[in-house]
């Protein structure tokens, strides 16, 4: 119930539930080349959507064991399809590595440059809510460059609030980068207690 009402509030702040050329599917090994290029894009145009700094390649193993790691915990791992191609991914990992963090996820979001505006993080990002709240997660954090509005704009439609302000965090591309870090309550948030943490089941066999 908690879910249903979350995503119809994700309707009414703007994400729509629906685009009918876009597909959201759960990610596969044979998506990993389409995501590293997207990935790769970002890094070198510095235009990732949560902040990422990183600058090293993402290397096909280590995007393959990534993924399985991410299922092994039942934690969503995503991409965009439009008109067959993968236009964009997204995916969630925990927070902290304490108990106490346990319901709280950081997730990542990256649109392919040639499909910005076509509404794929309108359509990824709900999805990725959603699922993430079905896991029975409470909250959702990202960090989100300051410099990149859209981005911005698309979290804070999508239930996001600013929580914190992170000056001159990162050094890229010969300029100093500020951080913006935003937080989404899931399910009911802290509304209520969390029923007790179970161990999530082994996942089946990677694709």
């Amino acid at each position: 119930m908690a879910e249903r009402a979350q995503a119809a509030g994700l309707m009414e702040r703007g994400c729509p539930a629906h685009w009918p050329d876009i597909v959201i599917r759960p990610s596969s090994d044979a998506d990993v080349p389409a995501m590293i290029a997207i990935y790769e894009r970002h890094i070198r145009k510095g235009v990732g959507d949560t902040g990422d700094f990183e600058e090293e390649r993402l290397l096909p193993d280590e995007l393959k064991r990534r993924r399985k790691n991410m299922r092994s915990k039942r934690l969503p791992h995503l991409v965009a399809e439009r008109d067959g191609q993968v236009a964009g991914y997204a995916y969630a990992v925990p927070f902290r590595k304490r108990p106490a963090y346990r319901f709280t996820l950081k997730h990542s979001i990256y649109v392919h440059p040639d499909h910005l505006h076509a509404g794929i993080g309108r359509r990824l990002l709900p999805a990725l809510i959603e699922a993430c709240a079905a896991g029975g997660y409470r909250q959702m954090i990202g960090y989100i460059d300051a410099k990149n509005e859209a981005s911005l704009r698309l979290h804070e439609a999508c239930g996001f609030a600013r929580v914190g302000y992170l000056p001159a965090i990162g050094y890229k591309y010969g300029r100093w980068s500020d951080s913006v870090m935003v937080q989404c309550p899931l399910g009911s948030g802290a509304d209520d207690q969390p029923q007790s943490w179970r161990k999530p089941e082994p996942a089946g066999p990677a694709e």
